[in-house]
């Protein structure tokens, strides 16, 4: 599962991005809502945490842009204005859930899987092609009781691969994907971890290959 994290509280982020990290979460942060609008409308996320008060553009107004713009991500806002008139104010823009700061840690991550259950477009914690699983709770690929872990970023592509079987991607798309829309990746850096994949996808016995497509990027498929 993927979130984004907006918060303008530098160590507040961090110590939010470190919480979900721990909890088996892909997590992108930003610090003011300008950026929050770029990233939600350029990313796949699977739910939003929106502070309120943020420099450049307030979450509210990120969530109705969001909204207007057809990006459907469950988003929750995280603050400290807590008044009654507040709170219907944010579930009116958009938002799913609203939590008030200081929170229970235990509390927000609960929150926030069932906010992710609700969701329309719900994801399952298995992803499945080729007689394979990638498991989204362990980062584990098998297939017929073969099993290998992957790292973060091999984890990430092979999710993106696994949601996309038979379609060609890009190196930009799996690089926003794995690293951010507007990370400075090179594209060896990419190679080398499809490298890995494919070692990991022999090493299990899979069905499935990672074939490259000249100037037009890499496909998952099964093998002829």
């Amino acid at each position: 599962m993927k979130l984004l994290i907006a918060e303008d509280d530098a160590r507040l982020l961090k110590s939010l991005i470190h919480i979900f990290e721990r909890n088996r979460f892909l997590v992108d942060g930003v610090t003011n809502g300008t950026d929050a609008l770029a990233y939600a409308k350029s990313n796949q996320y699977d739910g939003m945490i929106l502070d309120i008060m943020m420099p450049g553009m307030d979450g509210l107004e990120v969530l109705r842009q969001l909204r207007a713009s057809g990006v459907t991500a469950p988003a929750m806002f995280l603050t400290a204005r807590t008044e009654v008139y507040q709170r219907v104010e944010g579930l009116d823009a958009g938002a799913d859930d609203y939590l008030a700061k200081p929170f229970s840690t235990t509390e927000l991550l609960a929150r926030v899987r069932a906010m992710l259950r609700r969701k329309d477009t719900y994801v399952p914690d298995l992803l499945q092609y080729g007689g394979m699983q990638l498991d989204r709770s362990t980062y584990e690929l098998s297939c017929g009781g073969a099993v290998q872990a992957l790292s973060a970023k091999e984890f990430q592509i092979a999710e993106l691969l696994m949601e996309r079987p038979g379609t060609i991607l890009s190196t930009d798309q799996l690089v926003a994907h794995a690293w951010g829309y507007d990370a400075d990746v090179d594209t060896s850096v990419v190679w080398v971890h499809i490298s890995n994949l494919r070692k990991k996808l022999n090493a299990i016995g899979a069905k499935a290959e990672i074939r490259f497509v000249r100037n037009a990027g890499y496909i998952l498929e099964e093998k002829p």
